[in-house]
């Protein structure tokens, strides 16, 4: 059965085949414009400001997204990278042949146009065509109500269609790659260098999670798509290099939820003779500076709430946290057993496999991080959750360990690095145990990373930030595939 979207195509390639029959390339090689359309409209300005008789030609290019056709005037919107512009095409200054090809335009083209811009009589900034070219015939339909596209199935998956239709999604991408960009700004201004590590590697370290495995045929070897960039970006700093960071994708096989995606953006620092409390400061420094240069406040609205970044941000040890918040005070609780009976007494339900330090994160997940809007740290965690941490002095099962909270999303980790090459050692082969017993949320020992680490690594303070839910928390977005281009679906049956 021919549907109304097939009847459309199909009198699109009609109109292609019209266009060929012309002698004219609907796909030509390029097109020389002058001007985007915000720069148009500034030349506008200044022409009105100067009083100026003498209005320049300019030359835009870009998709047409309405068209009204009215007998001898006709106008359409022309939008571009940069914004949209109204177009005025006189049909009795056109001839024959730029008249035929005008007939033959569809929502969707993608055109060139030149002329002289003006003011029509409701203000409106257009730019009266003298002529204009084909650049790429769009052969099917834009979405119905391409101006307002809202089934998130098709904004997913062709994305290049909710960013022609909907103005707020390609703004949240320009705050993205905005906000990336400000980073890195203040990373290089405080002498930070920016590294690439592999994205294969032959032990899936760095981190608890389950990995993507991928087999190598020329070296007949199996890697790990990384779960972390930490392993070698310390590497780095054994090397000599004492500040460091990268902006990486990060993959880990695991499940997805509106916080959590398979695939997703991580940026990594290690600096060398710092320690978390150093790492504490330049992050809540780091944020509230991105947030000011990219939205040009230090407060955000996240959903219901106002959320302020301006520091000093709440610190509150993890169990005067979970204290708080859950009625639980887990040093009291010291076994798995223990912890899970009192956790059952409150009516809190509990797999029966955790153990004891996936129990307190249990806690943390569900009592802790939703309750914490404004930004917070919570520092000093477990040994056993904290296996690349250092040791708080004087505290033989607390490592000097932070994670920060901010609209209930968890936007960071970071800790004073261990640099013991016997004690890492010892606690890679704790981890590898639990690996051997059937946790996938464990790593093999790195070996190589040991040897590193046995040439000397400094006192170091690292930090992981996730760029995806620090987007979300600035581009006010419920869900984590709305902050990513090509968020990762289920196969269509």
């Amino acid at each position: 059965m021919t549907t109304r979207l097939d009847l459309i195509a199909q009198q699109r390639l009609q109109k292609l085949e019209r266009i060929r029959r012309q002698g004219i390339d609907p796909y030509p090689s390029g097109y020389d414009r002058s001007h985007t359309t915000r720069q148009a409209l500034e030349l506008l300005e200044k022409q009105e400001k100067k009083s100026s008789k003498r209005a320049t030609v300019v030359s835009l290019a870009g998709r047409l997204t309405a068209m009204r056709k009215m007998g001898k005037t006709s106008f359409a919107d022309l939008r571009d990278g940069d914004g949209k512009l109204q177009l005025c095409f006189y049909k009795d200054r056109l001839d024959e042949k730029t008249l035929e090809l005008f007939q033959d335009l569809d929502i969707g083209d993608i055109i060139g146009v030149s002329g002289k811009l003006f003011r029509t009589k409701t203000e409106e900034p257009t730019l009266d065509v003298e002529n204009f070219t084909m650049l790429a015939k769009s052969l099917q339909p834009l979405p119905e109500k391409w101006h307002g596209l809202v089934d998130v199935e098709t904004r997913y998956r062709q994305r290049y269609l909710d960013l022609i239709a909907n103005a707020p999604a390609r703004e949240v991408f320009q705050v993205r790659s905005r906000a990336i960009a400000a980073i890195r700004q203040f990373l290089n201004q405080r002498g930070f260098m920016e590294v690439e590590t592999p994205v294969l590697q032959p032990a899936a370290g760095g981190a608890l999670a389950n990995p993507f495995t991928t087999h190598h045929h020329a070296l007949d070897q199996d890697f790990y798509l990384r779960i972390a960039l930490e392993l070698h970006l310390k590497r780095l700093i054994v090397g000599g290099f004492d500040k460091v960071y990268e902006l990486g994708r990060i993959f880990r096989n695991e499940g997805v939820s509106t916080q959590h995606h398979p695939e997703f953006t991580m940026l990594e620092t290690y600096e060398a003779y710092a320690d978390y409390n150093d790492v504490m400061a330049m992050l809540e420094e780091m944020v509230s500076s991105v947030s000011h240069e990219v939205l040009g406040a230090t407060k955000v609205q996240f959903g219901e709430d106002t959320v302020h970044f301006k520091p000093p941000w709440r610190r509150i040890t993890l169990r005067e946290a979970v204290k708080e918040y859950s009625g639980i005070d887990f040093v009291t609780h010291p076994t798995a057993d223990g912890l899970r009976e009192k956790m059952r007494s409150l009516k809190i339900e509990v797999d029966p496999q955790k153990n004891w330090a996936k129990l307190v994160d249990e806690l943390i997940k569900s009592f802790v991080r939703p309750k914490l809007i404004q930004p917070t740290i919570i520092f000093d965690y477990p040994l056993s959750m904290s296996p690349l941490a250092k040791t708080k002095p004087g505290e033989e099962r607390v490592v000097e360990r932070f994670q920060a909270i901010a609209g209930g999303l968890e936007i960071a980790n970071a800790y004073t690095e261990l640099n013991d090459p016997l004690e890492q050692r010892e606690r890679f082969e704790e981890q590898l145990k639990d690996r051997q017993a059937g946790d996938e949320e464990r790593w093999s020992i790195d070996e190589d990373y040991l040897t590193a680490l046995e040439y000397g690594m400094p006192p170091t303070g690292g930090l992981g930030v996730g760029i995806d839910r620090l987007v979300m928390l600035l581009t006010n977005q419920p869900a984590i595939r709305e902050v990513i281009l090509f968020p990762q679906l289920r196969e269509r049956k």
